[in-house]
Parts: structure tokens; sequence; C-alpha cells
């Protein structure tokens, strides 16, 4: 193990050259610089914020939704009736039958096709989060979103670094560890540490796999910019990706409470701060201090180098989004709907079927994705449908 910390916490591979962990050791007194050590804290924190969502959720975000009415009437499922056999062919086999599954089916228990695939219907909603369990979900992330931009703005706008970029390589890596910027830092480490936690607990979604590894990403990326010491250039990073996270949430909580122009306004409004901060701030001012004010005041070494090509994944990754953002936006504002987007797995859509008259079926597609539904004169109109890799793109890093 001794070797192993050894090798992983080679000087040469973290710290410019001439410049090794002793030099970092003891600082002046009254001086503190970044150590790994210090994001062990971020564990107990997470645990803390953890707790705190429940209660929120419990108390505070579950009376908001019932308030509500609409939510409250949308929260319910409908669920399938016990069946011992469909349960075992759902668990065991397939949990969309295809046509031979449904004719040996409904041959063994003597059922109608149309039954059977109401049967499945609701059995599979009954996996899927609620409507009430998403407004939840999303005001809490609305709150921290907005409480951990507003403290960033708040705390950088006395920072040096906020107004000059040169100032995140002065003197590095000798930058002084301020109160401010550790709890900054610790308190994103732990938010996300946090969701890493909740995905065990909460609905399992079909995007478990990909969120996971997202989150596990941005803890990675946050702990790596601590460890050697890049808080300053990496606080820029956390405040701008904060920038539009509340308000995907807020457009969330509106769609979910069918308030549909203020969804829709929020959306855009959030596709115009996504596109300034992700295609703009970003490349212009980020960037430009990590690839070459850095590379002039400090030099490049390797650590240097995997920084900056994280860095630039992520500018790929927001390019991504942005074409996705700006396709759903233009079909919202242009043609006045949005038709389903098959990539997203996450919000895939609840369906319950009506029978009319017992002739008559009319299927009806409950939101559970963000989109808004309308309805005028008896027909269901989508004007927002947020696919997965958007949702993916709701985090800090």
């Amino acid at each position: 193990m001794a070797a192993l910390s050894v090798w992983f916490w080679n000087e040469r591979f973290w710290l410019p050259h001439n410049v090794t962990w002793a030099d970092l050791a003891d600082p002046a007194p009254g001086v503190e610089y970044p150590k790994a050590g210090h994001l062990l804290s971020a564990l107990p924190l997470a645990v803390g914020i953890f707790a705190v969502r429940i209660l929120f959720e419990r108390f505070i975000a579950s009376p908001c939704a019932f308030f509500l009415l609409h939510i409250h009437a949308a929260s319910v499922h409908w669920r399938a009736t016990p069946n011992p056999v469909l349960e075992k062919v759902f668990t065991s086999i397939t949990k969309c039958p295809d046509s031979r599954h449904l004719d040996g089916l409904s041959k063994q228990l003597d059922w109608d096709v149309r039954k059977i695939q109401r049967w499945f219907r609701h059995r599979r909603n009954q996996d899927k989060p609620s409507i009430l369990t998403k407004f939840c979900e999303s005001m809490w992330r609305l709150i921290f979103y907005l409480f951990m931009f507003t403290y960033g703005i708040c705390f950088l706008w006395k920072c040096p670094w906020m107004w000059d970029t040169h100032h995140c390589w002065y003197n590095y890596p000798y930058q002084v560890l301020t109160p401010g910027l550790y709890h900054y830092y610790v308190t994103e480490l732990g938010f996300y540490w946090s969701l890493m936690f909740s995905q065990f607990t909460d609905i399992k979604r079909k995007d478990f796999p990909i969120m996971f590894i997202h989150h596990l990403a941005t803890v990675s990326l946050i702990s790596f910019s601590y460890a050697n010491n890049m808080l300053r250039v990496g606080s820029l990073v956390m405040c701008v990706h904060d920038a539009s996270d509340f308000l995907l949430e807020a457009a969330k909580l509106t769609n979910y409470a069918k308030y549909q122009r203020l969804c829709d306004f929020l959306f855009v409004l959030f596709a115009v701060v996504f596109f300034v901060t992700r295609l703009v701030l970003y490349p212009l001012w980020i960037l430009n201090t990590t690839l070459f004010e850095s590379w002039e005041m400090i030099g490049p070494y390797p650590s240097w180098w995997l920084f900056n090509s994280l860095l630039l994944v992520l500018q790929v990754l927001h390019v991504i989004w942005s074409y996705l953002i700006a396709g759903i936006a233009y079909k919202a504002l242009v043609r006045g709907k949005v038709s389903k987007d098959d990539r997203s797995d996450v919000e895939s859509s609840s369906e319950e079927e009506v029978d009319t008259n017992g002739a008559n079926n009319k299927r009806v597609k409950m939101a559970s994705s963000p989109k808004v539904e309308n309805a005028t004169n008896g027909h269901a109109v989508a004007t927002i449908t947020w696919p997965q890799q958007i949702r993916s793109s709701s985090s800090s890093w």
C-alpha cells in the first residue's frame, strides 16, 4: 500500500517542475494549502445533506406538491392486478412481450390480448417515478442549485480571479486556501456524493448507470482539482455550471404543476443561459485561462495535461447538449409541440388506457418527462420533452 501511495502521489505528475509535496506540507503560521485529506470531510457532509433532503421532501416539498391539485391527481399510478403468471413473465422473461408471448399468455390465462397488454403497461408504470416523487426531487435540486449559485456569485464577486483570471496562476501552487473557498468546494463535493448515495434508495431509473458514472466523474474532477490546488479556476467552473441548473429544475416544477406558459418561458430562459455560459463563457473565459494563460505562467506538466483534457471533453459534451436543447427549443417555439424523444429513458411517459362506453379505447399519455400537457377541448398537446442527455447535463462538471 505504501508503494502504491508513492506511485499514485508522484510529484512529477501532480505538481509543476521543481515543486515537491514537502514544499506544501508546512506553510507559514496561519496559512493553509489544500490537502487531499480535507476531502474526507465531504463524506459526513454528504450524509447530512442526504438527511436534510429527506426531511425537506417530506415536510416542505410534499406539502407544496399536494397544495397544487394537478400534482396530487397526476401522482396516482394505475396499478396492475396481481397475477403470478404475468408477474413471473414480467420479472424473469420480458417487460414488453411480443406477439408470440402475448398469444401464449392469452391462451394460458384465457385473457384478451389487449387486457394482457394493459396489464403489462400498468405493471411497467408501477416502477416509474410518480409526478409527486419527481416534483419533490426537482424542488430539492432547485433549492440547492440556487443556493450554491448565489453563494458562488457572492463569494467570487470579492475574489480577484473572478475579474482577472491571471490570478488563478499567480504564485501557483502556493495559493492560500481560504475558508470561503474550502466551504464552496466541500459543499459541492458533498452534494454530489449525496446524489450517488440517493441513487441506490430512489426509484430505479433506466439511466441509473449513466447518471452514476456522471456523478462519479463529477466527484473525481472536483477532487482532482482540489488535490493539485486548482481551486481558483475550479470555483469558476462550478459557478458557470450552476448558473443554468436551477432554471432547468424550475422549468420542471412548472411543468409538473401544468403552468404551460411559465414552463415554456423558463425553458427558453434556461436554454439562453445554458448557451451563454457553456458555449461562450466557458471556452472564452475558463478554457482560455487553463490552456493559454497557465501555459505562459506555469508551463505544462502531466496533471496539467490531464486536467485540460477533461475540461475539453466537457466542452464537447456542452456542444452536444446545446444541440439537443436548441432542437427542443426550436420545436417548442416554432411548431408549438414536440414529439417524444426516444432517447428519453428517464422521463418516459406513463400511459393509462381509458375505456369509454365499453367500446372505444383512448390512450392518454401523462407527462412524466419535463413536458407540458394542455388539455383543450379534450385534446392533450405535448409541448416540451427533454431527453435523458439534457437531464445529465444538469450538474456541476
